[in-house]
């Protein structure tokens, strides 16, 4: 299938007689008929890169050291659960990508498989979660700044990063992708730099090092493998599932580019090494230099204190430039996401239309601004109440991932069989074992979302993510039930009919 110019919306099924289309205005008009479309401006080197950048997130290297508190070297068997989980997830989102590029990815497909009610409710809790996530990297990079150049407010640096991000989204989708090829170039050769040296430091053979290498002795010298039990292997994977959340943004992003299939193709199959290098590789490291209940692994950040232990000078502020190169890199895809999905919403008639429209150069920039205003609001949360509204919309949105890859899993299994009754030739990319991983992916997903009710922190997060679902999916299905008296309405007093 050769790749079109534009991407005017999700491929959808043919309407069943008698059922509205849900992509089509008043009078059937397709809103996508209605502007140009969105442009393929993502080269093959900025999917690349996206896809790369996609798995690593700030949360990695601030969040990390709380996960080998908790669980001591076990952690990696919890990083290594979360990875597989998202490999499959990957996985089956990379069959329907490929099959059907679409800007909206995996909401156009729950719309297509499961129906406009799916579609509609994960699109927009997708949509919540990134605009909470903007409000959190906004205010992360801003304490960086503030650090460096403390006669600026703190609420100014994270004004002034929100505004220069938007401003580049509002540019081109080009110029999006020139930004996430950088920063996400710089977290990709700091975490290879960093799994170099420190491999090079373990086995004591790094030049001038303070540390004498221990090779893997760390694994198990400090209370075993498993110092704190084999149960704390489940509360590490609550601690790190979400620092994978993004992963998913390249098949968001293909959408835009000059060869989709290729593009998901690509991301798809590399998603098992860029795991393991940066999440499993760069752990591995930190606990192999330090004892995993190290005061300053917590202290100072695991990488932080990994530097440190082998005497490489000033390495909190490389760190804090590599963090805030991150949480730049979160920001600026956050943004893009949360406006392509609202674009997608726009264009199947789920959100208000004027989301769907793109100006000359190809960009959504009603769907940005509105992201990026109800992003500002957040922010304004966090600084005016950050332990009441703003821990609300953190905590609400909390669960969204599980709830997003869930949705994935379910969509995959019907997607299947539509795909091979109307393309079979666009099923480039397959699901492995199918049906039998999809279902096993199901039951780790859900048994994660089990398990987060028995502990504190995760039971908040499940039930206020699961309020906030059920509010959506009653929206969305009074939104059907509405629209299905309009169209029955109609044909009553069609004289035709």
């Amino acid at each position: 299938m050769t790749p079109q110019p534009t991407l005017t919306g999700p491929d959808r099924r043919p309407d069943k007689p008698g059922e509205p289309d849900g992509s089509r205005g008043p009078g059937g008009a397709d809103p996508a008929q209605s502007a140009e479309g969105l442009r393929a401006g993502l080269k093959n080197r900025h999917l690349s890169m996206i896809a790369i950048g996609g798995v690593i997130g700030a949360g990695l290297f601030v969040g990390s050291g709380a996960g080998i508190a908790a669980a001591g070297p076990a952690i990696l068997l919890s990083y290594a659960l979360v990875g597989m989980m998202v490999v499959l997830v990957m996985r089956m989102l990379g069959e329907m990508a490929a099959a059907r590029p679409s800007s909206g990815s995996f909401s156009a497909y729950a719309d297509q498989a499961l129906g406009r009610w799916a579609g509609f409710s994960i699109g927009w809790l997708y949509w919540f979660f990134w605009v909470v996530v903007l409000a959190v990297e906004a205010t992360a990079g801003a304490k960086i700044l503030e650090g460096w150049v403390p006669a600026v407010p703190q609420w100014a640096w994270a004004l002034i990063v929100m505004v220069v991000l938007t401003a580049t989204n509002l540019v081109s989708v080009g110029s999006y992708g020139e930004f996430e090829f950088w920063f996400a170039g710089i977290k990709v050769v700091a975490i290879g730099a960093f799994v170099a040296v420190g491999l090079l430091a373990v086995f004591g053979v790094l030049p001038g090092s303070d540390n004498p290498g221990s090779g893997f002795a760390h694994l198990t010298d400090t209370g075993g493998f498993f110092p704190e039990g084999p149960g704390a292997v489940l509360t590490g994977v609550l601690m790190v599932v979400f620092s994978f959340m993004g992963s998913e943004i390249v098949t968001l992003a293909a959408g835009e580019s000059q060869n989709p299939q290729r593009a998901v193709r690509r991301a798809t199959n590399s998603v098992i090494w860029r795991i393991a290098v940066f999440y499993l590789g760069s752990i591995l490291v930190v606990l192999t230099l330090l004892p995993w209940n190290d005061a300053s692994i917590v202290k100072d950040g695991s990488y932080v204190a990994a530097l440190n232990s082998i005497g490489i000078p000033h390495s909190g502020q490389v760190m804090n430039v590599i963090v805030l190169t991150a949480v730049l890199s979160c920001l600026n895809s956050g943004l893009y996401t949360a406006s392509r999905m609202a674009f997608s919403l726009g264009e199947r008639g789920d959100a208000p239309r004027a989301f769907a429209r793109v100006n000359g150069r190809g960009v959504p920039r009603a769907a940005i601004l509105s992201s990026v205003v109800f992003g500002f609001v957040a922010v304004f949360f966090n600084y005016r109440w950050p332990d009441t509204v703003f821990q609300f919309l953190l905590n609400s949105s909390g669960a969204v991932a599980l709830f997003v890859w869930l949705v994935i899993c379910f969509s995959q299994l019907r997607m299947r069989g539509i795909i091979l009754r109307e393309s079979p030739e666009q099923l480039t990319v397959r699901m492995w074992f199918f049906p039998y991983l999809t279902w096993a992916t199901i039951a780790m997903i859900t048994f994660v979302l089990v398990y987060m009710l028995t502990d504190p922190g995760g039971r908040e997060q499940v039930l206020l993510s699961l309020l906030v679902a059920a509010l959506v999916v009653a929206v969305s299905l009074v939104r059907g039930t509405r629209r299905r008296k309009a169209v029955s309405g109609g044909s009553a007093r069609d004289p035709r009919g």
